[in-house]
């Protein structure tokens, strides 16, 4: 096996052959010169796996001959030795992207740390990582037996979601372990949702849901004179937004908590129930011509902003508001712009739409579907959004305006990958996940069946109306055409039915650090 090759630059490298024969006996090959320049001259010459670099050097000083191999070899980390403990010097090492920084005297078990950390820190962690997973695998496999309340259940989807993202870049059959134990746990939760979910809704102890997310999160906050803004992102899930978390941290002190999504996990009936604080019959009944039934030609989420409007009547608050939907970028660095005008209102609620764009693009373009061919995929394209788009921006602003922040979704979503066969007629409604119609024939082991409507708070259509819910990774299919429907839509993500990663949702609450 070959070993690596390190390039040691010290103007007093003499004293320091004990350090360098310790390296040689851990397996290093050590090349040594006494100035920057030489350094140079090595590093264009041969490669070499790390650099180590005296800060004070004579002639080319350290940070110098740090800029300019950064210029030949970015690629290559270099560790910093120096003497001294200015933080100016500190902040210029760090600046250009060093690996390390050690202050002298250093001994050899201190560079001998720094290099495996630098050369085989992502090897050792994937091997520490998947050490952890199976001794924790049991456990968790424990818990998804024994989860008898909702709190259960968010300890359980967090503790799998923490280890799909630490497992990430392992692959391999601990990958596979993963995902069947995130099946296993699917399929026991949906047991538990059609156990409990009736019963939540008639009253009994339940876990917070969609139509009680103003009373129970920003109303307390304008009762207690905050300025808030809440930012919904469409289609988020927890996974996603752990991976944008470390973008807000920066700005934030971070609250997480999940909560329940209501059914079906679709923007009409859970984002609808959100800004109204509504079950979606009571829109209904109460708001007829702001509810849209399945069979319209209408947009299903054209009326957020009135819905807000009667929320905040109905609880007697006469608090000002604001509704902005961004489904652009342009639009995006419109209200970038104009965000000063968000100082008239106590209320700001902003719907960021591009998560859900992306999953809908994903079905019908190839392209997409294969740079979002994986749920990794999927996350990183997402964090890779939100990175460079305005949103990051938006919530700078917002930290920068000390108002308090609620970011959240109506819904998550799951990709599909078992068809299951539904026949109805023209009337009933086209997605994936969920359907609601009469005279609708299915296997009902394979779904969640609602027959009473009313019973579950959900309007309708008809007086014999059913709504059936896909679970897992299933996704309904018709029989006509069936091959290709099945080609298409298999390994998309959807929603609308049922799963952890539709239904348990993330709730943050931000609150800028520069209070």
């Amino acid at each position: 096996m070959k070993s690596e090759t390190l390039l040691w630059a010290d103007d007093e490298v003499d004293l320091l052959k004990p350090h360098i024969i310790f390296l040689r006996q851990k397996g290093y090959e050590v090349v040594t010169v006494n100035n920057g320049l030489d350094a140079l001259e090595q590093v264009k010459k041969q490669h070499f796996d790390l650099i180590i670099l005296d800060e004070n050097m004579p002639g080319l000083s350290g940070l110098e001959t740090l800029t300019r191999i950064k210029e030949v070899a970015p690629h290559i980390p270099v560790i910093m030795i120096t003497k001294s403990e200015e933080e100016d010097i500190m902040n210029q090492a760090i600046g250009n992207k060093i690996a390390d920084y050690l202050i002298k005297p250093v001994n050899p078990n201190q560079i001998f740390l720094s290099i495996k950390k630098n050369l085989y820190g992502r090897e050792i962690i994937s091997e520490e990582t998947s050490s952890g997973y199976q001794q924790e695998f049991s456990r968790i496999s424990m818990q998804i037996n024994d989860s008898l309340s909702w709190n259960d259940w968010y300890e359980v989807y967090r503790k799998l979601v923490f280890w799909e993202l630490e497992l990430e870049q392992t692959g391999g059959h601990l990958k596979e372990m993963l995902l069947m134990q995130k099946d296993d746990a699917n399929s026991a939760f949906v047991k538990y949702v059609k156990r409990n979910y009736e019963k939540w809704l008639s009253g009994e102890e339940h876990p917070l849901m969609s139509h009680e997310l103003f009373k129970q999160r920003v109303f307390p906050l304008l009762d207690n004179g905050e300025k808030v803004f809440v930012v919904l992102v469409d289609n988020f899930r927890l996974d996603q937004w752990r991976v944008l978390m470390p973008l807000l941290s920066d700005y934030f002190v971070v609250e997480e908590e999940l909560y329940f999504s209501i059914l079906p996990t679709a923007t009409q009936y859970a984002r609808n129930a959100i800004f109204s604080g509504l079950l979606p019959d009571k829109i209904a009944s109460l708001f007829p011509d702001l509810w849209v039934d399945e069979d319209s030609e209408e947009g299903k989420n054209l009326n957020e902003a009135p819905l807000i409007g009667t929320l905040l009547d109905r609880y007697r608050k006469r608090y000002t508001y604001s509704y902005n939907k961004i489904n652009d970028s342009s639009f995006g660095e419109k209200l970038l712009r104009d965000f000063a005008h968000f100082d008239r209102y106590d209320l700001n609620v902003c719907v960021l739409n591009f998560i859900d764009m992306l999953s809908h693009a994903r079905t019908d373009s190839k392209m997409i579907r294969e740079l979002a061919g994986t749920d990794a995929a999927y996350r990183s394209l997402s964090e890779s959004w939100f990175r460079h788009s305005p949103a990051l921006e938006l919530f700078k602003k917002m930290a920068e305006k000390n108002v308090k922040v609620i970011l959240t979704t109506d819904h998550g979503t799951i990709s599909v990958d078992s068809p299951v066969k539904v026949v109805s007629d023209r009337n009933t409604n086209t997605n994936l996940r969920y359907k609601v119609g009469k005279n609708m024939t299915y296997n009902p082991k394979q779904v969640y069946e609602i027959k009473a409507p009313a019973r579950f708070g959900l309007p309708s259509p008809n007086v014999s109306s059913t709504y059936i819910f896909a679970t897992n990774h299933d996704f309904f299919a018709y029989p006509n055409n069936y091959n290709y429907y099945v080609s298409y839509y298999k390994d998309t993500f959807q929603h609308g039915g049922i799963s952890m990663e539709e239904m348990m949702v993330p709730l943050v609450t931000l609150t800028p650090k520069n209070r």
